[in-house]
């Protein structure tokens, strides 16, 4: 089955590249475009895309609105959205991650960042583009950003260091294999995560470990 995406961008050219990039793949078609975040939140309600590909600034809603509208804590059915973003723009891609984002990835990244992130979100994965996660890292602790609440019940060590390797932006199959085990126990690991914090996906797990302080200074 093919991954069906939602593109929205207010520049016509980038949503031509990102068409051209996407519909390459054999497993991805693009089912429909929006130039504005309005446009955005209807094409998706209406057509319920596998993926929403999200810029971040566009006219009517930005990318952050129309991901909460999308995949808020308070939308019953969420659906996968990866916000694309610029190197000076990381204050958005915070504000989109509490929004429900499951993705994020630099207009420079590639091509082969862009579609990882797709199939990634289309699986129940995330992708975070390494120098995003770096900064908000840096930002965060230069900051000092207050932590948020804290587990029902206190993680298990081999947790923690998956909840930290989330943090870093390493996918489930990375993380198996730094740790030397097998992907089932990685998911179920990130499943007991968020089940013990209170969170839908592994993006808010990132988040979590970035505000408590669990990963570092990198």
């Amino acid at each position: 089955m093919s991954i069906r995406v939602l593109l929205a961008d207010d520049q016509a050219m980038v949503r031509g590249g990102l068409r051209l990039i996407l519909e390459d793949q054999p497993d991805i078609t693009v089912v429909a475009e929006a130039a504005d975040g309005v446009e955005a939140v209807a094409l998706a309600r209406q057509l319920r895309p596998d993926v929403c590909l999200l810029d971040v600034r566009m006219p009517r809603l930005d990318g952050i609105e129309v991901t909460r509208a999308l995949a808020g804590p308070n939308v019953p059915d969420p659906l996968r959205v990866v916000v694309v973003t610029t190197f000076d723009l990381d204050e958005y891609v915070y504000g989109a991650l509490h929004s429900g984002a499951v993705g994020f990835v630099l207009k420079d990244a590639g091509p082969v960042m862009l579609v990882e992130a797709v199939r990634a979100a289309n699986a129940g994965d995330a992708l975070i583009s390494p120098s995003v996660t770096l900064r908000l890292l840096r930002r965060m602790a230069a900051g000092g950003a207050p932590a948020t609440r804290g587990p029902s019940r206190p993680l298990s060590e081999r947790e923690t260091t998956v909840a930290r390797a989330i943090a870093r932006g390493r996918t489930n199959q990375e993380i198996a294999a730094e740790l030397f085990i097998s992907l089932s126990t990685v998911k179920s690991h990130v499943s007991g995560i968020q089940a013990k914090l209170g969170v839908r996906n592994r993006v808010e797990v990132a988040a979590w470990a970035w505000e408590n302080r669990i990963v570092g200074t990198p």
